[in-house]
């Protein structure tokens, strides 16, 4: 077998975030998160199982650090690379930080598949990492018995800039900046059902950098900020309204989807994640008369690698925010609902 036609995906359980441990099984698994309050500088721990740790430098600078580490979502090991890469400095983004350096982070069955295509790995990571400016200096490597890859991420952040998934507001407009179905896609693609041009297409988008993060985090009408990866965007938003005590209200009309992941959806393809993310949250969720079951089943809950943006916005400074990303260059984001005071559910969703 020669390294062109190895297809990663085929040694690796699961795909990306989807190969993530379930949320009932990591909650139980975090336990006690007291140890947090031992470190006044310490201001985003475990509490709200935010997107990175952020700890104060000084009273206007804070550092940020993270890891972000999954198995294959693609066949090619230097789009893996790229799309492992991306995915772990967007938590840096989520949090409205700047990146700063990077470590990588590297399990390979070493017995099974060619160092040669861990090196690919590496190169697709180090190409993100010098097209944001960061040196990829260093890292860990141990023999596993399937390809892991991902990074360790430092970042710095101003305190006044810093974007939890905890500040949410009543009142306030919900966004997100891309649209949802990398996990079905990638579901489709292990199964050998995607096209060579929707193959492209699926890496380009989770190779996609979320650098919108930096230009939200400046916006003050931005009141909370967090990235959609493998809970799926029900669990994301779930994370976001227990921390503020909010009800969300979404509709399924407005909640964006890739073109391509439309016909797997009606296929029924969709990822093992799935079925884990939603037993987790459909306690927590409402849906009302007339929304389509299978699609809200489907879509809510489907785990994304390096997907978009999810934020919440103040009504009165939406007009702002939007000038400021469209003036940055980037694509207006979707608004898919808004935050209410708690009525007895945390997300409800309309057709």
């Amino acid at each position: 077998m020669t390294n062109s036609n190895i297809r990663l995906t085929q040694f690796a359980h699961g795909s990306g975030c989807g190969c993530k441990i379930s949320p009932a099984v990591l909650q139980e698994i975090l336990g006690d998160k007291t140890h947090d309050h031992q470190f006044p500088a310490l201001l985003v721990g475990n509490d709200t199982k935010d997107d990175a740790a952020v700890m104060a430098l000084d009273e206007k600078t804070c550092l940020i650090s993270t890891a972000d580490f999954f198995t294959p979502v693609v066949d090619d090991a230097f789009d893996f690379g790229r799309i492992a890469a991306a995915n772990a400095i967007g938590d840096v983004y989520a949090m409205g930080g700047k990146p700063l350096m990077a470590i990588a982070l590297l399990g390979w069955p070493v017995d099974i598949l060619p160092a040669k295509l861990a090196s690919e790995v590496l190169r697709g990571a180090r190409q993100v990492c010098e097209e944001i400016g960061i040196p990829l200096a260093g890292g860990h490597s141990i023999d596993t018995r399937e390809p892991i890859f991902g990074l360790s991420v430092n970042g710095l952040v101003q305190r006044a800039n810093i974007k939890r998934n905890a500040t949410a507001e009543a009142g306030d407009v919900l966004f997100l900046t891309r649209p949802l179905g990398t996990g079905i896609l990638a579901a489709a693609l292990k199964r050998g059902l995607l096209s060579e041009e929707e193959k492209t297409y699926l890496t380009h988008h989770m190779s996609t950098i979320n650098k919108a993060g930096m230009v939200l985090a400046e916006q003050p009408a931005v009141t909370a900020m967090t990235d959609v990866t493998g809970f799926g965007i029900a669990g994301h938003l779930l994370e976001m309204c227990q921390a503020a005590n909010l009800t969300a209200e979404i509709s399924m009309k407005q909640v964006p989807i890739l073109p391509a992941a439309v016909k797997f959806i009606e296929q029924g393809v969709m990822p093992d994640a799935t079925f884990k993310n939603w037993n987790t949250y459909t306690p927590h969720m409402k849906l009302e008369e007339g929304v389509d079951v299978t699609n809200a089943f489907t879509v809510l809950p489907d785990p994304q690698t390096n997907g978009g943006l999810l934020f919440s916005c103040k009504p009165e400074g939406v007009a702002a925010v939007l000038a400021a990303l469209r003036a940055a260059g980037y694509t207006e984001p979707a608004p898919i609902g808004q935050l209410l005071p708690p009525i007895g559910t945390s997300i409800r969703v309309l057709p």
